[in-house]
């Protein structure tokens, strides 16, 4: 019989409990973070700055199809975390059989019409020129693992909901520590290129999904599901793709943003600029692994608390993540406007790359000690259920600000008008959360 941890998320005090959902959640996205960080640095030094591009190129097919499992992971786990806290164990079973028949169904489903037209796919997403080629060998052998992926992520979500973050955070450090093993012989030792680079990172889908499927049969879950909780049920579909399209449609934003910002790059600055933007957004996945960490801390936490109505809880848990998150975000931002030029000489030896990316770097994340507070105030309401606000204010930073500001800045000042779109998003962003989610406290929150 397994332990009920989960209803610590409404007992313990909300600072310890915050850091101890946070702490796991930080290490697992800081190893991920790392994994994608030095997997690059492999990748720059092993085969060449082409490569970095080629993978920038295609992450975001892959990223959206393995998106799905974490949206449906997510807003599964909201309706989880909530049922738990209103000791709803029937609906928290069947919510998780839901999960894993959805996850299959859609990532499966998409990864066939991503193979028939790799062809037309790579070069919209700015993989043109010499990147093509490369592009193609990793997109075609990745895009055959993000099935394993899309379950992994959802299922690491559930587990994150239990309130068992220790599992959650073991759970991102096996694929990391595999995929840098494995780049290490397939790549360094065995010379197989980008096609090593890509049989890494399928292997360490693959690793990951097989500790998660062990965890849910362990005694260490709560969630012991039947074959009748697999058996979609349409109510706790419409909650979950409400919730999860949130998530879905952030990722898709951010796909969006991976086109446009590669083609308008090609188009001002040719490969070197698309190299540029490819090692910035690896900085951006591995330095805001605190906040992040912080973030995915919070959500069981205001779930559980809001499902069982302890409104208290749920306010102190909000002004907690975000000071939290605030500190490390003001951390972040010292580190990169010092250490910029260093930082960029890990990944590459080129002069025009090293000389390039450090003050694109530092606009990028400018705003970054107060964008913590629009990544909390969305996750909130995606955490209570709330999907319209969850959904407008998730979409407000990448999606109405930055992709329009990225599509006009440009023509008036060239490339830095494609870095200062992103502290101007950031800072917009966050003051329509702010607004909203203060709103929030003192109608609902009493």
């Amino acid at each position: 019989m397994a332990v009920r941890n989960s209803k610590e998320l409404g007992e313990k005090p909300i600072g310890k409990l915050l850091i101890q959902q946070a702490v796991p959640a930080s290490v697992g996205i800081l190893v991920m973070s790392l994994n994608i960080l030095v997997d690059t640095i492999f990748v720059g030094n092993w085969i060449g700055p082409i490569a970095i591009a080629a993978i920038n190129v295609v992450l975001p097919v892959s990223f959206f199809i393995a998106a799905l499992g974490m949206a449906i992971g997510i807003g599964g786990s909201s309706i989880i975390s909530r049922a738990l806290g209103a000791d709803d164990n029937y609906k928290a079973l069947k919510t998780f059989g839901n999960q894993i028949t959805l996850t299959i169904l859609l990532s499966s489903a998409l990864v066939i019409p991503g193979l028939i037209f790799v062809d037309s796919l790579i070069p919209a997403f700015g993989g043109k020129g010499e990147i093509f080629d490369p592009a193609k060998i990793y997109y075609i052998i990745v895009l055959c693992g993000v099935p394993f992926l899309a379950l992994a992520m959802m299922g690491n979500n559930v587990i994150r909901a239990e309130g068992k973050p220790r599992f959650a955070m073991t759970a991102m450090i096996i694929p990391s520590v595999a995929n840098l093993i494995l780049d290490y012989i397939l790549i360094n030792q065995l010379d197989m290129g980008m096609q090593g680079a890509a049989l890494a990172t399928t292997a360490s889908y693959v690793f990951c999904l097989g500790y998660i499927v062990w965890f849910f049969l362990s005694k260490n879950s709560e969630l012991k599901i039947s074959a009748t909780h697999f058996r979609l049920d349409i109510p706790i579909l419409k909650e979950m793709s409400s919730l999860g399209a949130v998530t879905l449609a952030r990722q898709a934003v951010v796909s969006i943003t991976y086109l446009l910002m590669n083609n308008i790059l090609f188009d001002l600055g040719g490969e070197d600029s698309v190299t540029v933007y490819a090692i910035i957004a690896r900085m951006l996945m591995f330095a805001l692994f605190p906040v992040l960490g912080v973030t995915q801390g919070f959500l069981p936490i205001a779930g559980f608390n809001y499902g069982a109505q302890k409104f208290g809880r749920v306010r102190k848990s909000i002004n907690t993540a975000i000071i939290y998150s605030s500190v490390m975000g003001l951390l972040i931002f010292l580190g990169i406007m010092f250490f910029a030029p260093d930082i960029v000489r890990i990944f590459t030896d080129e002069a025009s790359i090293i000389e390039q990316t450090p003050s694109a770097m530092r606009w990028v994340f400018a705003a970054i000690p107060i964008v913590t507070i629009q990544l909390i105030g969305a996750a909130y309401f995606q955490a209570i259920g709330k999907a319209i606000p969850a959904f407008l204010l998730t979409l407000s930073r990448q999606g109405f600000i930055f992709i329009p500001l990225v599509l006009v800045l440009p023509y008036f000042y060239g490339e830095i008008g494609v870095w200062i779109s992103f502290p101007i998003a950031d800072l917009l962003s966050t003051i329509i959360t702010a607004y909203f989610l203060n709103r929030e406290i003192v109608r609902t929150l009493k």
